[in-house]
């Protein structure tokens, strides 16, 4: 899909299109579409973090608060979004076997109860071994700076869901 057809976008297509590349906040796509036009994928890439940046820290919460738990109920259930599915697969984490599962469910237990949202990676960006050490690391992180941590890790799966969204593989890790 290229920069025109985005720009030519409906509201409603455009939400329908856009709506998770922040994970289950299509209210950030509706504002987003407010923008156009845009004249490329980083100033559409722009736009959505310009206004995760602009939340209040209740709002960025809020916005983390909307991703599932790595590895967790959502997965064990097939309620993840698509996105989710296929990042957290190519981490490795669809197939954990049970003492992994648990070892990492342990791990978003506590980085839930010191952060109060879970825990989240841009899991494609990493593999399966790695996924629990950087959650063992960050849970010793102080909270502002996880907190910018974890919007930074957004920012990366939003990067990846906009370049797979409209074909371009220039997106950085």
């Amino acid at each position: 899909m290229d920069i025109e057809k985005v720009n030519s976008m409906d509201f409603g297509e455009f939400v329908d299109v856009f709506g998770n590349v922040v994970e289950r906040c299509p209210l950030i796509a509706a504002a987003v579409w407010s923008q156009r036009p845009f004249s490329d994928l980083e100033d559409l890439e722009q736009h959505f973090f310009a206004f995760t940046d602009a939340l209040p820290q209740s709002g960025q919460e809020g916005v983390l608060l909307c991703h599932p738990d790595l590895a967790g109920r959502e997965l064990q259930r097939g309620e993840l979004s698509a996105e989710s599915q296929r990042e957290q697969s190519a981490a490795g984490l669809t197939s954990l076997g049970a003492a992994e599962r648990l070892w990492l469910a342990e791990l978003n237990a506590q980085y839930r109860a010191r952060f109060g949202f879970p825990f989240v990676p841009a899991a494609r960006l990493s593999d399966r071994a790695a996924v629990p050490r950087e959650l063992a690391r960050r849970l010793h992180c102080p909270p502002a700076q996880e907190l910018s941590t974890a919007l930074g890790e957004v920012k990366k799966i939003g990067r990846r869901r906009l370049a797979d969204l409209l074909g371009s593989h220039a997106a950085e890790p």
